[in-house]
């Protein structure tokens, strides 16, 4: 179903950076697996299968396909997201449900590009779709479809991408009444069966396995995108008991003005992925609707973690999202030590829209070149370039080239930053220094949900959280050096440059007990550390002129920071 959809994509979104996700449900809603794909995308997905099922009850026919993208009626994470929901059936009955979900170029919010940072409510975020036929009995809804894209900007892209997700929903149907037929309905039941008692059993193994206590973790967002620089706190409490476990976040914030609220559906996601990252790594192929019934999310209506209508939500998976994901982390790492894991770089991807002078035409070019490395793992460092926290690695990393065929923007520099890490026994991803050129007319440039100037992503067991993100535009014209802030909107003119310096993962263990010979590495084969920085913050004296790590020094360095 992916590879059908990246194939066919025409949005640099989907097609390149693999912003899409794609599921199986039975036919009464439950996870028939988790797949590869981005989890807030699919993981509390039932809930829009849900949805469906009770809006339209019987009226449920072979050949039907459905569009959900509000937050609160279809229960997607966030308007961007379009989900293309199938019904499959054998013999009159509803046996399953499949799923193309992908993050679209437009939705006709009041910026281009999806994101409006500054929100009043979840109107002003676009186009609304509550889990509607768009497809009856084989039939595409001409009259709806033409609404909907009447109401987006780059539409024939949108439609394009639509298409896509549509085939691969009947792509799965397909493979699904194959499988009915070599094998009989009763015997797919029977063995989907099995296959979630026997994955049940073993997460309940697992949960036993932990250490009965209640754990704590926190993380913030920078701020809301309506209240600039204020902060937005998840709080997450996760109580192991036997072999059952709860994530309660009743401690967090209230809902907030701006778009970083999220519906429950949104949340389960997160904090169900961020659970199951400290199971046993041999169920990873495994998991279904049997791991969600050993674990309880408790999330109460009116907090940013479950805001009631009409509370704006186009941040939900990336600025909240990362909190939800990043405190469970932290929590779980308490409980489980020796799979501590720290937060990632935090997502800090500008949006930038304009007339491509080329094709004079809207383009939107989403910047998500330069964000940070994942955090490191007990006895692992982070991942070297991959995405955020919240897509867990599946978003791909653009190359350069492509970006300067479609865009009117040229690549000036994109390296690994120096001293960006989180330190630590295990040290986290570097961060990324980014500068591009505007070879185009005037455009605009807004932050979508890009946070980490003044919240940074935590360590772990002693490690050292990650440094702060930075963003500048120099003028063209006058030379000046414009900071230009996330949840604002920039103006760019021709020739100006964005510079932009991205935050590493969190580290994990004190940075002291790192390998001096690993530090070593770090300065001089993979660039990513300075000599002054190893000194300072890994205690390892290495000699400029030799380039040979000064051991006597070193011991001494660290026999001293060992006594504090």
């Amino acid at each position: 179903m992916r590879r059908l959809i990246e194939r066919t994509s025409q949005s640099y979104l989907i097609s390149e950076m693999k912003d899409i996700s794609v599921g199986i449900w039975d036919g009464q809603g439950n996870t028939v697996a988790i797949p590869v794909g981005l989890p807030v995308q699919f993981i509390g997905a039932k809930y829009s299968v849900r949805y469906i099922m009770k809006e339209y009850g019987d009226d449920i026919h072979p050949g039907d396909v459905f569009l959900a993208n509000d937050p609160y009626k279809g229960y997607s994470c966030h308007p961007p997201d379009w989900g293309y929901f199938r019904p499959v059936f054998h013999q009159d009955r509803l046996v399953f449900w499949t799923l193309a979900r992908a993050h679209m170029d437009d939705t006709g919010a009041a910026y281009p590009g999806a994101y409006f940072s500054n929100p009043y409510d979840i109107h002003s975020e676009g186009i609304l779709v509550p889990g509607v036929r768009v497809i009856e009995k084989g039939r595409e809804q001409r009259d709806i479809m033409r609404l909907i894209f009447n109401n987006v900007r780059l539409a024939d892209g949108a439609r394009t991408d639509s298409a896509a997700m549509i085939g691969a929903t009947k792509l799965a149907e397909n493979r699904l009444h194959d499988l009915i037929a070599k094998y009989g309905m009763e015997t797919v039941s029977d063995c989907l069966a099995v296959m979630q008692g026997r994955t049940e059993r073993a997460v309940h193994a697992c949960i036993e396995g932990m250490p009965d206590g209640t754990y704590y973790g926190e993380s913030s967002t920078d701020d809301d995108g309506v209240e600039f620089d204020v902060p937005v706190t998840v709080r997450c409490e996760i109580t192991v008991k036997g072999d059952r476990m709860t994530i309660d976040f009743s401690r967090s914030d209230g809902q907030r003005k701006g778009f970083v609220n999220c519906s429950y559906p949104t949340t389960y996601s997160l904090a169900m992925a961020g659970a199951i990252l400290f199971l046993d790594s041999e169920l990873v192929e495994f998991h279904n609707e049997g791991t969600m019934q050993c674990i309880d999310i408790i999330a109460p209506a009116g907090l940013v973690v479950n805001a009631n209508y009409p509370s704006a939500m186009g941040g939900a998976p990336i600025s909240m999202g990362h909190a939800i994901l990043e405190s469970v982390m932290m929590a779980m790492s308490a409980a489980v030590p020796a799979r501590a894991a720290a937060g990632w770089g935090r997502r800090y991807g500008q949006y930038i829209y304009g007339i491509h002078p080329r094709t004079n035409s809207l383009y939107v070019f989403p910047g998500y070149h330069c964000e940070g490395g994942a955090g490191a793992v007990n006895g692992f460092d982070g991942y070297k370039g991959v995405a955020s926290i919240g897509s867990l690695g599946e978003i791909a990393r653009p190359n350069n080239e492509d970006c300067e065929i479609r865009y009117p923007w040229k690549f000036v520099c994109r390296e690994f930053r120096k001293d960006s890490s989180g330190a630590g026994k295990w040290t986290g991803g570097p961060g990324f220094h980014w500068e591009i050129v505007n070879l185009g007319g005037e455009a605009g440039m807004h932050t979508g949900a890009g946070q980490g100037e003044t919240t940074f992503s935590h360590g772990c067991l002693g490690g050292k959280p990650s440094q702060p993100n930075s963003c500048f535009i120099v003028r063209a014209k006058t030379g000046e050096k414009e900071l230009a802030k996330v949840h604002r909107l920039h103006p760019i003119f021709a020739g100006d440059r964005v510079i932009k310096d991205t935050s590493g993962g969190g580290g994990v263990g004190r940075p002291e007990e790192r390998d001096p010979e690993k530090v070593w590495e770090d300065v001089f084969l993979d660039e990513i550390v300075t000599i002054d920085y190893a000194r300072e913050v890994f205690k390892v004296v290495i000699d400029p002129a030799t380039r040979q790590i000064d051991w006597e020094r070193t011991k001494a360095f660290r026999a001293a920071a060992a006594r504090g």
